[in-house]
């Protein structure tokens, strides 16, 4: 969308539906910019390839990059969704002592 300007997407009423962030996600076909696709080698298993996904950098470069957690630290994250969840990851491989966490859905409650 940002190189042309518009989008190919539209809903059943024919109206335009826009990307989230340049990411159609919820596609199950889509065609996307040449800048916004990385070629994963096809040797390394979905497994391990998943990893290389937004939620990971995200959580665990904001854990060790931007909140630059110090070993023996205590850590507090709110919202123990797949980013929050990758926060704690990264807390620990800082060498977070405590990480506590807080979320309000219940369903995570013992998690």
């Amino acid at each position: 969308m940002p190189r042309y300007e518009n989008s190919r997407f539209t809903d059943l009423k024919g109206e335009v539906l826009y990307h989230f962030l340049f990411v159609s996600s919820f596609s199950e076909y889509t065609v996307v910019d040449i800048n916004h696709v990385v070629k994963i080698d096809p040797a390394i298993p979905p497994n391990r390839a998943c990893l290389f996904g937004c939620c990971i950098a995200t959580g665990v470069g904001a854990a060790c990059k931007v909140a630059n957690v110090e070993a023996g630290s205590t850590v507090v994250i709110f919202g123990l969704g797949s980013i929050g969840l990758a926060v704690a990851k990264g807390a620990k491989l800082c060498g977070a002592n405590r990480i506590i966490g807080v979320d309000v859905n219940p369903d995570k409650f013992e998690i």
